[in-house]
């Protein structure tokens, strides 16, 4: 069906999402005021102060929607919906992490402490299910319904899937392969994003071969996320990306270091393990990991690969041939803004 056309600025899909989260976010009763108290915390809605991150998966989401029929507002469940099961994974990997700032302020356990962190992620998960229940309120069949429970379902599958190769790699010396790495990410990074546009293009159309179309797109998408992020954690300036570029210091296993490890020479790679093992390596000891992976060929093997992944997710984009003008300008100045390798 064609709805009435919305204007599509990127603040008002935020807003809107927002406010749709929020419904179910309020407290229910007085007796349970704190774990909404602490969801919202976590979801950066707890007021002026808060730092809610950029929503790219629900906005990409009413985006797909809003390509195919005009318009994005009966979309704003499933945007909601991913945007908290992306959150209750979150919550869950800062515990799992020990990582104790996120978005510039505390993490949630570190100042809940972990079980209650762990509930509220738990909250989070549920609350991701309920926001699908608004559905067949908006006019959509059950049968619609039960299919977006399922791809959700199937996604928070695959994000437990990456998580644990993500963990079990973490308590080894060696790195993942390549291969591995990319199988990872495919599960932890894309398959949300892919799920998320999916999702809007389900309640959009009945047109499968559409609806495979705009996965592939979320899939190509997602892993150029990540690759770009990659990138930026290591090469990124601070100024441009608001965050200081700390995935060596903080040992991350990304794919230049993963690369590197498997095409850097004899001397490099011995030397490449030494550095990796230091808990607190210094700036002069940063620099020369650094630019071990710039002579091993890594920085250019990410940023090759992540402009591939991104050319891919615009071609399919294109091959829809049924986007809206305006949400399909949308959705390429997401992918040129956010993939910036």
């Amino acid at each position: 069906m064609t709805e009435t056309p919305t204007r599509l600025e990127i603040a008002t899909l935020i807003a809107e999402t927002e406010d749709e989260i929020l419904r179910l976010v309020q407290d229910r009763d007085p007796s349970t005021h704190g774990v909404y108290e602490m969801v919202r915390y976590h979801l950066g809605l707890d007021g002026p102060g808060g730092s809610s991150g950029k929503r790219i998966r629900p906005v990409l989401g009413l985006l797909a929607y809003a390509s195919l029929t005009g318009d994005y507002r009966r979309g704003l469940p499933g945007a909601a919906a991913v945007e908290l099961g992306h959150n209750f994974s979150l919550v869950h990997d800062d515990i799992e992490d020990g990582d104790r700032e996120r978005r510039h302020r505390p993490t949630l356990w570190s100042v809940y402490g972990i079980p209650q962190a762990i509930n509220t992620g738990d909250m989070l998960f549920s609350l991701s299910r309920v926001a699908l229940h608004r559905l067949p309120e908006l006019g959509f069949s059950d049968h619609m319904t039960l299919r977006l429970m399922r791809l959700y379902d199937d996604t928070c599958v695959a994000l437990c899937e990456g998580q644990y190769i993500d963990i079990w790699a973490s308590e080894r010396d060696e790195p993942l392969s390549v291969e591995m790495y990319f199988d990872m990410i495919g599960r932890k990074t894309a398959s949300l994003i892919a799920g998320s546009i999916e999702a809007g293009a389900i309640l959009a159309t009945d047109d499968e071969d559409v609806i495979a179309r705009y996965r592939a797109f979320g899939w190509a998408l997602g892993i150029a996320f990540q690759l770009n992020d990659d990138l930026l954690g290591i090469w990124g300036e601070e100024e441009s990306t608001g965050k200081e570029p700390t995935d060596l210091v903080r040992r991350k296993k990304t794919l230049p270091v993963i690369y590197a490890f498997e095409h850097a020479s004899p001397v490099d790679r011995a030397r490449l393990g030494e550095l990796s093992r230091l808990p607190q390596p210094t700036a002069a000891q940063v620099a020369e990991e650094r630019a071990i992976l710039e002579r091993s060929g890594a920085r250019d093997y990410t940023r090759d690969a992540a402009r591939r992944y991104r050319d891919e997710a615009l071609s399919q984009l294109d091959g829809t041939g049924v986007a809206g003008e305006e949400a399909r300008d949308r959705l390429r100045e997401i992918i040129v803004s956010v993939i910036t390798a």
